[in-house]
């Protein structure tokens, strides 16, 4: 019995892959269209334009329109700060701190107390900025009289326990409030008490100091700072407002 002779499978001729000229084409179609919309969308959009030139040109009572709501929006903006602003400020002048609720704060929330009560005596920007890099300045405000006052705050837990703010702190204070911050008024607030050499040293340097019994003064009662600490600088000029600020933080 003859073997029978195994003939080659014929391989199905290989599928020729899809062009991939093809997508190219296509792109290249694509990417001619691009330059073509775009001129026709700027031609669509000077069409519109000049209809709107035609329009106000045959219509001028629109610009007239137009410049007295600009007005009348100007004018509402102003009068709603200047509101905000009036019923912030009668908010504030409530506001009071026993001494002994500041020594239970957080240094950083004693910062922020300070700042709410320079704001209840009338200065609008009153903002706390203490922190990293913060140049000896922890809160900064300008009171109605143009003053410009910059404040360092020395927290202590244990209040006049605690141990005294000596010299080294005011000698940051004092390098940098008037050529840094351009302040006309330097002080250091502290609840607690002040070393001798920090009080001779304030003296000499024209720093304000706030130590405890002046704080409990200033919380407690409606008095602005001003007139509690002595030879203040004279104001720059007459009282003004400086403008609407964020209203006091209030503390737990």
């Amino acid at each position: 019995m003859s073997a029978r002779r195994r003939t080659p499978a014929r391989r199905s001729p290989a599928r020729r892959s899809p062009s991939r000229r093809a997508p190219s084409r296509r792109r290249g179609k694509r990417q001619g269209q691009s330059p073509a919309v775009l001129a026709v969308g700027v031609l669509l959009l000077l069409w519109m334009v000049g209809q709107l030139l035609d329009l106000v040109a045959a219509n001028r009572w629109i610009v007239l329109l137009v410049l007295l709501l600009a007005v009348a929006g100007g004018v509402l903006r102003y009068r709603h700060r200047a509101d905000r602003l009036r019923r912030e400020q009668e908010s504030a002048r409530a506001l009071r701190y026993a001494v002994e609720q500041l020594d239970r704060l957080h240094h950083r929330a004693f910062e922020h107390a300070v700042r709410d009560l320079m704001f209840r005596d009338g200065c609008a920007d009153a903002v706390q900025v203490g922190g990293a890099g913060d140049h000896g300045a922890d809160v900064k405000a300008t009171d109605p009289y143009g003053r410009r006052w910059v404040i360092q705050c020395k927290h202590r837990k244990a209040g006049s326990a605690g141990a005294p703010v000596g010299t080294p702190d005011l000698h940051v204070l004092n390098g940098t409030g008037r050529p840094v911050h351009h302040g006309d008024v330097v002080v250091l607030v502290t609840n607690g008490r002040f070393s001798r050499p920090a009080l001779e040293f304030a003296r000499t340097q024209r720093l304000h100091l706030v130590d405890r019994a002046t704080l409990s003064a200033w919380a407690g009662g409606g008095r602005p700072l001003w007139e509690l600490l002595r030879a203040v600088p004279p104001p720059r000029g007459p009282r003004q407002s400086t403008g609407p600020s964020p209203s006091p933080t209030p503390l737990a």
